[in-house]
């Protein structure tokens, strides 16, 4: 039986997530295991799973997606804006 989405362009996602995020979740989770086994740092699964929350998808947008989207709205991107008469 195969379920075909609403949306055949839209990106491939797993469980919560896009499949892209999911891959670099689980490296994060690799380096982090690593980390805290071998050099009982544990600051890299602090950080592994702050983006994983950050990219929860809900509805097409997440955390980070609007955390990106206020700083380039607040901060990197134009304020003044000049009306030619």
């Amino acid at each position: 039986m195969y379920i075909y989405p609403d949306n055949l362009k839209a990106k491939a996602t797993l469980w919560l997530w896009e499949l892209r995020d999911i891959g670099i979740i689980g490296v994060g989770l690799l380096i982090s295991v690593f980390a805290l086994t071998q050099l009982h740092f544990f600051m890299p699964i602090v950080f592994t799973a702050l983006y994983a929350f950050l990219t929860i998808r809900f509805e097409d947008t997440s955390i980070l997606c609007f955390i990106r989207n206020a700083a380039g709205f607040f901060i990197w991107k134009q304020q003044i804006y000049k009306w030619r008469a």
